[in-house]
Parts: structure tokens; sequence; C-alpha cells
């Protein structure tokens, strides 16, 4: 999700002072900031309220007429069986993801809110750390409780990544991505390199686009770079390099700083920018990334760096905003090698990115066990198949993955091979200006400046934005 400007102080008072003139703080909080784990657990009447940045007919319409069509209707029948009388209301919204997180935030500083609540991954650490949201243990009692859910043993290890933080579950994930190289087989075939191009290291990559140079009027290689293009700078350049380098962006609580693997990803972007193996024009376009879009589906970019959204949604043969009508021929793709192999972060030969979100349950419900109980039919296998409605998309689970994506090669390929290997960003409140700060670096670099000037200048950005050199890795 996009990071928008933070509210001034006044600006949050104020929109405070509306939530609350509104009544739109709900009332499922508790004031007395009781946290017995098993109240109300065998209450016969119970009320619910799931919180979403969706709205039928606006943002995520499917999404949110998912819940108010399917997931709701179904539970509420499935408590009835059991002699339960639930009633569940969905607070919709259609905001900004800035606006929306801050006017969630107000509800649950207040200790008020919804009961469980859908949050971008990015937002779990932020949000622990201010005490919002607490690990599902604690929110509904022994670990037994929550960890022995099946669902857990159908989403991969790497994925449950997305809800939790410092080692603790806060949420269950919901569907992610994952990013690889995608290769236009008809360039690589006029190069004379292989249809099942897999590069073992980033030389192979260079490599590769150095036969790709030699065919006119093509581009060999699209790494997102610079500041126009703001995150997807990030999460579909520095960051799957940074894997693949060794390291993460934040480690043991400390932000990456000037390290030697901060300037290898540099000298990596020099090493395509400044021989001709990318367009530098491009990356500094307001519209770069969509060019880049354009460009690869009329075979004039021969390897681009994307996640499966540009399969999907992109290059798709009849919807696709840069359809390709030969997609599944002529498109390859392959696992993100490591700058050399078992370079990778955990010893890892090959590396990805992936995002997405989770659902939480806010601490302070009044039906702390129901909550849970809600959360677990939400992420059923059922539930999660339903969400989908036919279309074909990755979701956190697996068994839902091996059937829905049988027919699709690429989103299985991602669901099988690259989840079991990806990372995600760090869900910090500091996230946002050190992705700035490596925009930037990247944006020095394409530009022309050494990588020894960028990466200085990016060591003091991050000083900056972390508060303090001590939170800064460097060496």
């Amino acid at each position: 999700m996009r990071s928008l400007p933070r509210f001034s102080a006044p600006a949050l008072l104020g929109v405070a002072a509306t939530l609350l003139l509104t009544g739109c703080l709900g009332s499922s909080g508790s004031d007395s900031g009781d946290q017995d784990t098993n109240r109300n657990a065998d209450a016969k009447k119970v009320e619910l309220t799931i919180g979403s940045n969706s709205i039928k007919g606006g943002k995520s319409s499917a999404g949110a007429t998912f819940i108010e069509d399917v997931l709701i209707p179904k539970f509420v029948a499935e408590q009835k069986g059991k002699g339960v009388d639930v009633t569940v209301k969905f607070q919709g919204d259609g905001s900004d993801d800035e606006v929306y997180k801050q006017k969630l935030s107000l509800d649950l500083s207040n200790k008020s809110g919804p009961d469980l609540f859908q949050i971008d991954g990015i937002w779990v650490g932020e949000f622990a750390q201010a005490g919002y949201i607490k690990p599902l243990t604690d929110t509904v009692g022994e670990a037994s409780k929550v960890d022995d859910w099946d669902g857990w043993k159908q989403i991969p290890e790497a994925v449950q990544q997305l809800g939790s933080y410092n080692g603790k579950r806060y949420g269950v994930p919901g569907g992610t991505d994952g990013r690889v190289l995608f290769f236009n087989k008809k360039l690589f075939q006029q190069a004379g390199l292989p249809a099942d191009w897999q590069p073992k290291s980033w030389d192979d990559v260079i490599t590769a686009g150095q036969a790709l140079k030699k065919l006119s009027g093509v581009t060999p290689i699209q790494i997102n770079g610079g500041t126009a293009m703001g995150e997807a700078t990030t999460m579909q350049g520095v960051l799957p390099l940074l894997v693949g380098a060794g390291t993460t962006v934040n480690t043991d609580g400390k932000w990456l700083g000037d390290t030697p693997q901060l300037r290898q990803v540099l000298d990596f972007y020099h090493q395509i920018y400044s021989t001709g193996l990318g367009d530098p024009v491009l990356q500094r376009e307001a519209k770069g990334r969509d060019k880049s879009f354009a460009e690869f589906a009329a075979n004039k970019v021969g390897i681009l760096l994307e996640s499966d959204y540009f399969w999907r949604s992109v290059v798709e043969p009849k919807e696709g905003v840069a359809k390709m009508a030969d997609r599944d021929s002529a498109v390859g793709y392959a696992l993100i090698p490591a700058s050399k192999p078992g370079g990778g972060v955990k010893g890892q030969d090959f590396v990805s990115m992936s995002g997405g979100g989770a659902t939480a349950i806010n601490p302070n419900t009044k039906f702390p066990q129901q909550a849970w109980e809600l959360m677990q039919f939400w992420n059923s296998a059922e539930m999660v198949k339903a969400s989908l409605d036919g279309a074909a998309k990755i979701t956190q689970r697996s068994d839902v993955n091996a059937e829905v994506l049988a027919g699709d090669p690429m989103l299985n390929f991602v669901a099988t091979k690259v989840l079991p290997i990806t990372q995600f960003r760090p869900g910090l409140a500091e996230y946002p200006k050190i992705s700035a700060a490596l925009q930037q670096a990247t944006a020095d670099v394409i530009g022309g400046k050494s990588t020894d000037a960028a990466a200085a200048a990016y060591q003091k950005a991050v000083e900056t934005a972390a508060g303090s050199k001590d939170k800064v890795t460097s060496n």
C-alpha cells in the first residue's frame, strides 16, 4: 500500500474530535482495560464488528462484498447451529490508506474500534509497538488455543511473517504475492538465450543483458529505480537485491546503513544503468513503470523484475493493461538469484519479496473467544476459496493454492517455489522514510553519482529517519 504524508497533530485532533462527535469509535471496546481472555466465553448472544478499508461499489469492492454477502451470513448460520445468536456488522471504509490507518489508530488508542480488522502487513509492527494490537495468545488466551489451529499448517512460515512481529503472531495473514524475473522468450530466442532460463547469480543476469543488448531497439534489463517509481523501486528493486546480497533492510532492530551489501546493490544498479543495459531516462519519468510494462508487451524489454501482478493484471491476454495475446508462450519467469549461489539471506540461492495484509483482533473486544472463532472461520479453506469468487489468485493457504492455481503454471510457480523463500517489509513506523532514502540512493547512482557518494548520502538520511546513529548499522 502506498504511504501518504502523516497528519500533523492539529489534524489528528480534528479527526479524533470528528469521530467522537459522530460516534464512529465503535462500541465493542472495553474502557475498563479488562484483559480477561475468557470474558463472555459462554455468551449465547454475541455482537461482533469487522473493519476493513473496503466498500461495496468502491475501494476493494470484491473484498467488501465477500465479507458482507458470504462470510458474515455463513458464520452467523454456523454459530446458530451451535446455539449461539451472533450478530456481525461490517464497518467498511473507502479512504486513502494512510487516512484509514489514522482513523483506525485513533479508535484503538481509545480502546474502541472493530473487533476484527484488516491491516496492511507493514502496519503490524507499528501497531504492536503502540499497543494497539497484542499477540494473539495474549488476546485469545493460552498458546494452545492459538497454536493448535490447523490452519497454521497450511500457511508457509515465511508468509506468517505478514501477521507477526518479534517472533509472535499478532494476526492471520491474508493473500500475498511474490516477485520473480520475467523475461521475453521471443527476444531471448533472437539473442540465443535459453527458453528455460534460470540465472544463478547477478553475473548471469548481466550476461543475459549483454546478449540482449545486441538486439536493436531493445532495453535488456528493467530493474525499477529512482524516486518517480516510489515504493515500486523499493519492492521491485532494492529489497529483492538486498536479500540477494545476504541482508534485510532491518536486522535485530537496526536499519541498514552504508554497508557492503548496500554498496553491492548500488553497484549492480550502476552496472545496469551506466552501460546501456537499462534505460536511465525511464526511471525518472512519472509514468516510467507503466511505460516499462507497455515496452515489455511490445517486445522492447528483455528482463523485468516484477510481482505476479504483472502476469495476472498487466500482460493478461484479455483484461490486462498491457495485453499480450501470446503471454502464455512468450513470457518466461525465473526465480531471482542471490548475488552468488548461497549468497542470499539465510544462505539462500534464490530470494524474493512479498506483500499483503493480515487480520487482527482488537485486544479490547468484549468477545475474544468468539472473535477468534470468526478469525479461524474467515481463514478456513472454504472461506478463502470462496473469497476468490472463481479468480486465480495466490492465497495464504497452500491447500487452496494447490487447487485454484492448478491451471495457471506461473501463479502455481510463485505459490510453490517463491513463497517458501520470500521476505516481507518490516512493519515499523520509520519504514516509509527508509524506503524513500533507498529510492533516492538508486536515483543518485542512476543519475551518475558514485556508489560512495550515494551510500554516504543514504547513511545520513537513514540516521535522520531512524532518529539516532545507534539505530543504524554501518561498516
